[in-house]
């Protein structure tokens, strides 16, 4: 069991308790914690509440959380596109709609499913049952390159590197509006939304630090085609970073808005390079994959309609 507690603020003040937890809690859903509610594992004030109970401000919310379950992960014979394999590392092109490793409500279709199908036993264990060989991730709806660790040795290694920001990583976007410049550099710490707690933010009180570079390739007039480096790996960083400068991500509609030009299913974002030092041979590799069919559409819909 593990305890977790809060006091209300003002501006929560006559916020359905599910809601409020919700906005707490952003990695548990609203089910389960409609299911706590219902077990009496909620309480204000050490008494347990409804599901409909509005908080108040100076409240003080306590949640006791059960221990989690273990759960059995199933390999899937799931195809993956591998672009580099040895005894140590694996390189993959993740396409859209999969998510990297499983949790509650993702318990199958995910790369670690199919990785665990591929590799068997052949995978790290630094980040447990639920992640094996993830070192890194990248979104459900962003393609492109994402190394994999089968020992704990090579996790070990490229865990530092990404430590220590040595690894190459270049993105790429489309992004609304015309940028004034044709490249810049932004330094904003990044943390959870201070209202919002399923989305990060620009947060210069309780944020990490966070760095992204941009780099026009091509111009469109409502829209830009850019290049994204990373010197940190905050979630979501490019898609927060570029909103901040008032360029949100095509398709992002978490980030950005409802009404989107194209039709996409999610941000346009693809992880084109990814370079790392070898953990065993200590020589530098660099891998591109070239972007995937529906973002070479969308690039070929603008430039005709450019000319």
């Amino acid at each position: 069991m593990s305890m977790n507690s809060w006091f209300v603020e003002k501006e929560r003040d006559n916020t359905r308790i599910d809601k409020f937890l919700n906005e707490q809690m952003a990695d548990i859903s609203r089910s389960y914690i409609q299911k706590l509610i219902k077990d009496d594992l909620v309480t204000v004030d050490l008494r347990p509440v409804k599901a409909n109970y509005k908080v108040k401000e100076g409240d003080r919310v306590e949640v006791t959380l059960p221990e989690p379950v273990s759960l059995d992960i199933e390999p899937e014979n799931i195809p993956l596109d591998i672009i580099y394999e040895d005894e140590d590392v694996l390189l993959v092109n993740k396409p859209k709609d999969m998510v990297v490793h499983p949790s509650a409500g993702h318990m199958d279709g995910t790369l670690v499913n199919a990785l665990l199908y591929h590799c068997k036993d052949s995978l790290s264990s630094i980040n447990g049952v639920m992640r094996p060989g993830i070192v890194h991730r990248i979104d459900k709806d962003t393609t492109g390159l994402l190394i994999i660790c089968k020992n704990d040795k090579a996790h070990n290694c490229i865990a530092e590197q990404l430590k220590v920001h040595s690894i190459t990583r270049r993105y790429h976007a489309i992004v609304w509006n015309n940028l004034s410049e044709d490249e810049g550099k932004i330094d904003a710490p990044i943390g959870r939304h201070p209202i919002d707690r399923k989305r990060m933010a620009v947060n210069y009180k309780n944020g990490k630090s966070a760095v992204t570079h941009y780099k026009v390739l091509e111009r469109f007039g409502k829209y830009t085609y850019i290049e994204c480096t990373l010197e940190t790996g905050r979630t979501h960083q490019i898609r927060v970073h570029m909103t901040s400068i008032g360029h949100p991500l095509i398709g992002d509609t978490v980030y950005g808005s409802d009404r989107q030009p194209f039709k996409t299913q999610g941000q346009v974002l693809h992880a084109k390079v990814f370079g790392f030092v070898h953990p065993t041979t200590g020589k530098y590799m660099e891998f591109e994959t070239p972007l995937p069919e529906y973002f070479e559409a969308i690039l070929e819909k603008l430039r005709k309609n450019k000319t």
